[in-house]
């Protein structure tokens, strides 16, 4: 029972990825390796289901630009690319990570993509209003119950429509499933070490309500997507007082 235990709470240790002083080509590789885990584990489609909400609120105007913040090498974003080929929507995204690494990886991930650019910026310093939607994809559980008000804060301030938040159901499925996948693809300590982890810092339905009275944004949506998962969207508040306003989700 101590396993399952775990789980009542969000954890609290740091993973690898959390210490700057790392990094160099172990970084990468489990950058490269993550990238495989992200599409076994349908990591893409949560971001899609909240942009694509988002951009139906919003009027789907023709044109979208998307921050996505704690990017990684940004490979969930291939599905959004996909996605306005498919509409017609003229669609550009900026990949934005703190660490020098994450961006050669970006860089040399979209080399052939002139609709993303990458920059290396920290969250806590994004410009106000920078771009329509501002996406983050398995990076809020890297921030404690403290910093994490702040965290989303920063990305509203960031956005013009609103925030899109994906991220790890806490469960004891997920953790044994990526425990599992994480030995079988590599001896990666990154990926061995953060994959579990980063589940026991996920998040379950309560966390997201907290989160949203804290912000005092009781119109916060969030719903839980395959594979435990969560998309969390919110309005900014421009959007929200112009009367287009986020509906309540389903809760699990």
């Amino acid at each position: 029972m101590p396993l399952f235990k775990t789980f009542r709470q969000r954890a609290v240790r740091a993973e690898l990825m959390d210490d700057f002083t790392l990094g160099g080509e172990e970084l990468r590789a489990a950058l490269q390796k993550l990238r495989i885990l992200n599409t076994v584990f349908l990591a893409a489609s949560p971001t899609l289901h909240g942009v694509q909400k988002l951009w139906q609120e919003a009027g789907k105007p023709g044109e979208l630009s998307i921050l996505d913040v704690g990017a990684g090498s940004g490979d969930v974003n291939r599905r959004l690319l996909r996605w306005a080929d498919s509409c017609g929507l003229q669609l550009r995204i900026t990949l934005a990570d703190v660490t020098e690494e994450a961006c050669e990886e970006a860089r040399a991930y979209y080399r052939s993509e002139p609709r993303v650019k990458v920059t290396r910026r920290d969250l806590f310093e994004l410009p106000e209003e920078e771009a329509d939607i501002v996406t983050a994809t398995q990076l809020i559980h890297h921030f404690d119950e403290h910093e994490l008000p702040a965290a989303v804060q920063a990305m509203l301030a960031a956005s013009r429509i609103g925030v899109v938040i994906n991220d790890i159901h806490r469960h004891w499925i997920p953790w044994a499933a990526v425990w599992t996948a994480a030995r079988l693809l590599t001896a990666n300590r990154y990926i061995r070490h953060d994959g579990p982890l980063s589940v026991a810092k996920g998040f379950r339905a309560e966390d997201w309500r907290r989160l949203g009275s804290e912000l005092g944004r009781p119109d916060l949506y969030f719903s839980w997507r395959p594979l435990f998962r969560y998309a969390v969207v919110i309005s900014s508040p421009a959007v929200q007082a112009e009367g287009w306003g986020i509906k309540r989700g389903s809760r699990v």
